[in-house]
Formats: C-alpha cells, structure tokens, sequence
C-alpha cells in the first residue's frame, strides 16, 4: 500500500487527468463546472478505497470487510469510468463520477507495485516491486506525469514540451 500522501499526491493527479478529458468532452454550458466537480472528485475517489472499507455506521468504524477485496476490485472501478466516460457532455452527474472512477483507478495503480497486490479480475496481482510504504516517490512522479502527457494532449492539441519550449523561445 503506498502512503496516504501518496494516495493524496495521486490524487490531485488524477483530478488533473480527470478535469482535462472532462473538458474536453464536456459541452459548453457545464464546461467550468464538470470541470471543477471532476477534479474534486478525482482527490476524493484517489483515498477512496480505503475509506470505503469503513463501517461509518459504527462506533468502533472498524472495517466491514477486508482491506483490498470488493472496494480495491479493478474491474468495477473499470467499469465505473466506462459508464460515466459514455455520459460526459450527457449528464452533469457524470463529471464528478467519471473523476471520482479516476482517482479510485490511481489508488490501485499506486497500490500494484507492492507484494499484497490488487484485485484487478478475479485474484489478486502484484507487480511486486517494492514494500508498501516505499519508493512513494516513484509513484507520484509517474501519475503526475501521466498527468502532464495527457493534460499536454487536451488542453495543448498534443504539443509536446519540446516544441511548446520552441514556441516559448525568446529571438
């Protein structure tokens, strides 16, 4: 398991990536707003996992049921962005769902690399990299970089950061 403020860190990642393609499919009237509600949304749905597993009715807010099974399932979280992607620019509800699926979808791959794995299909997989709580680094650089990649494709029509470096040269 990477550390909450990888999870965090992830997370306003993935509320970039998430903002971005709602953006960019949004219609005109909800532009703005499906824009924000799926950034929030994608901070949200990056811890979400975890906190889902928690008996909130509960005085003792113990777990109710085991951490990394039914809420860590990549297949639903899979699922939940494929419906609410066929919804963008359809439903205003569908902004916040899609970034919250985003940032859900973040929390498993920031979770993958380490021995007890994910549920992605029917069992569990790691990719068994490293101990949980290590090289959080590694992870956070590569969300926000996915970020970047895809951030740079919608909102710069795909300019990549050598050319838009060309495009800002001074002379």
């Amino acid at each position: 398991m990477a550390s909450s403020n990888a999870h965090h860190a992830t997370g306003f990642a993935a509320g970039v990536i998430a903002a971005a393609i709602v953006a960019r499919i949004g219609d005109d009237a909800s532009f703005h707003l499906g824009a924000l509600l799926s950034f929030l949304a994608g901070v949200a749905g990056s811890t979400a996992p975890d906190w889902l597993e928690v008996a909130w009715w509960s005085r003792a807010r113990r777990l109710w049921i085991t951490h990394r099974t039914l809420t860590h399932w990549g297949v639903g979280w899979l699922a939940l962005l494929a419906f609410s992607y066929h919804w963008l620019g359809h439903s205003i509800y569908a902004a916040p769902v899609f970034g919250f699926a985003c940032g859900g979808l973040m929390h498993l791959f920031a979770d993958w690399p380490n021995p007890l794995g994910v549920p992605w299909i029917a069992g569990r997989h790691s990719l068994n990299l490293w101990k949980s709580g290590h090289c959080d680094l590694i992870v956070v650089a590569a969300s926000w970089a996915a970020a970047w990649f895809i951030g740079a494709h919608v909102w710069w029509h795909g300019a990549h950061e050598l050319s838009l470096l060309r495009h800002l040269r001074v002379g």
